[in-house]
Parts: structure tokens; sequence; C-alpha cells
């Protein structure tokens, strides 16, 4: 059940709008995780793109028992964050393993157009490459504009809508705004 302070679970969700619970969004989490499970595939090496990858890289980090490695990208900008721009890359992975793993699960929260996780996989080749064998790719929403399958997705979502994720209530929200808040 969603906590009463979960504003998504009150709005109702339209095609052009996916509004998503903490409830709804961990329970897709553990789908995609059973999803990766089920279909047999072995990786020893979890990378996830942040911001949008980071809950679920850590929550499949901590199920499998593998190493999480963080590939911070940045690709949505202006209002509201709503506005995709070029995507930028930091400069290595961060991780607390000597090498990378050969059997890399490269995860993010959704795949939009598709450009951030295509652009992903060659980073990781062009700097990585003699360390991989295989990288498969898993995120909770697939839309329909996508120019690349992921090869797990928990929702393929057909009317390409904005996801309006928990986590979101902060983007626009500064310490400011959270310190009236909580003093109510």
């Amino acid at each position: 059940m969603s906590v009463t302070s979960d504003l998504a679970a009150t709005r109702p969700s339209t095609d052009t709008d996916l509004h998503v619970s903490w409830s709804d969004y961990y329970q897709a989490v553990e789908n995609l995780a059973v999803a990766i499970h089920q279909s047999g595939w072995q990786f020893n090496q979890i990378v996830c793109l942040a911001k949008g990858g980071l809950r679920i890289g850590d929550v499949l980090c901590r199920i499998y028992g593998q190493p999480l490695a963080i590939l911070s990208t940045s690709s949505y900008g202006g209002e509201g964050n709503r506005t995709r721009g070029s995507i930028t890359f930091s400069r290595d992975l961060s991780m607390t393993t000597t090498n990378l793993g050969t059997h890399v699960l490269l995860v993010d929260d959704l795949v939009d157009s598709g450009q951030s996780l295509q652009r992903s996989i060659r980073w990781l080749q062009h700097r990585y490459g003699f360390y991989i064998d295989d990288i498969k790719t898993a995120v909770l929403w697939y839309k329909a504009c996508s120019v690349i399958k992921p090869d797990y997705y928990v929702d393929y979502l057909e009317t390409n809508p904005w996801i309006h994720q928990p986590f979101e209530k902060y983007e626009e929200m500064t310490i400011d705004d959270l310190a009236e808040s909580k003093e109510r």
C-alpha cells in the first residue's frame, strides 16, 4: 500500500501522463529483478545510469549480490526537467572493484528516445570493451518511440507518456521549501 503522502497514487494516469507511486515503483523494480532471473542470463556487474538508474541499480545489486558501478549522465534540463538536450557523461565509472565485470547489466529507469542507452553502451564499449564480453540492458519503462529495445523491461508504453516518478517532487524543491513544510 502507498502511504498517504504518496501523491502519485492520487493522480490518475492518462495516455500522456503516467503517475507512479513509491509502492508501484518498487514493485516494478522487483518485477524487473524477477524477469532478469527467469531469463537465466548470468551477469557479474551492474552499471547504472545516474540519476534515473541509481535506485534500481542499488536494489538489484543488493538482491543479486553483484558489484554496482555508476555512470553519471545528464540529458534533461529546463523547466520541470523536461527538456531533452545532448547527453553528457562523467569522465569515468565510479566503482569499488578493480576491474569491470565481463557480463554487464546496464540499468536505467526508462528508455525514451533510446539515445542515452545507445550512447551509454558505446561509451562502455569504448572505455571498457577489453573487459566486457556481453552487455544487456534493463529498464522499468520502455517507450514505443525508442530507437532501441531493452533486453529487459517491465512495462511497454505505446503512447509514450511522461512518467511522473515519486521522487520528482525534489526536482523543484529547495531545502528552504522542505524545512518550511516540516515546520507546519
